[in-house]
């Protein structure tokens, strides 16, 4: 019999880790690993979200794993990479994306709330590179993708720490590419802009809010989870050998919008 034709990104039967998997994007990332052919480990304190998802998966005939994991705690992070290794072997890929936002302005937010944001959005990468990266750097191969935001790359107000913390994880994955790289592990970032999620679609119900998000976006759309899974498992395989230390925006071309916001009578175009 002739062989299955492999998938293009190669990443058939890899391991592959995706925290925050329960939902939104990270669902998204899980489920478009699993129909290039990885074996997709789910980690999210939502360990039923993860059940959920694993279950679809595996009745489309993938290969998939749910496993609790507070990305916050060390002891947590241990125990889920163990989890995944001793279940299927070392990992080849994790997507860092577990995140979470608490509002607030920079006078007065709680000490309380910026911790806890920097201990998930951040701390929580470190600790999940480090857990699965050990494996890699084993194995000699091995790639980290870790989701950021256009809010790491400029403020993103009354939003507390969300967006020093997406701003250190840029910087966190470029020093791991560089400490890393000699070892055969690669990392780079994804930065979305605005998202369709669950956590976000009640704003969309607000009449003409999707078409204000929209205009401020060079392709005039706001994004879907399944934009930044493409990006996100394009990184992740064999493909991008070569894409190292990169930091890659998807949000439809809003980041050089800044010019068409500025009012300029005679060449502001609506």
């Amino acid at each position: 019999m002739p062989d299955t034709p492999r998938h293009w990104l190669q990443l058939d039967g890899q391991v592959c880790a995706v925290t925050g998997a329960a939902s939104g994007i990270g669902a998204a990332i899980a489920r478009s690993l699993a129909q290039a052919g990885a074996r997709v480990a789910l980690l999210d304190r939502d360990l039923a979200g993860c059940e959920h998802i694993a279950s679809e998966l595996t009745q489309q005939g993938a290969s998939a794993l749910a496993v609790a994991c507070d990305v916050a705690s060390e002891a947590s992070v241990q125990a889920a990479a163990q989890q995944v290794q001793a279940a299927w072997g070392p990992a080849y890929a994790l997507i860092n994306n577990a995140g979470m936002l608490r509002a607030g302005g920079l006078a007065d937010v709680s000490l309380d709330d910026w911790n806890a944001v920097l201990a998930v959005n951040l701390t929580g990468y470190l600790l999940c590179a480090r857990a699965f990266g050990a494996q890699m750097r084993q194995a000699g191969r091995g790639s980290l993708v870790h989701v950021a935001s256009v809010s790491g790359l400029t403020p993103q107000t009354h939003s507390g720490a969300y967006s020093a913390s997406k701003a250190g994880v840029l910087l966190l994955s470029r020093q791991l590419a560089v400490e890393w790289g000699p070892q055969g592990v690669r990392s780079n970032a994804v930065c979305p802009g605005m998202v369709r999620t669950a956590l976000s679609a009640k704003f969309y119900e607000e009449p003409g809010f999707e078409a204000k998000r929209a205009a401020v976006t060079a392709s005039r759309r706001v994004g879907e989870p399944q934009d930044i899974a493409d990006v996100a498992l394009f990184l992740a395989s064999p493909r991008a050998a070569y894409v190292n230390a990169a930091e890659i925006a998807v949000d439809g071309g809003m980041t050089s919008m800044l010019m068409d916001m500025v009012p300029r009578p005679g060449f502001n175009v609506t």
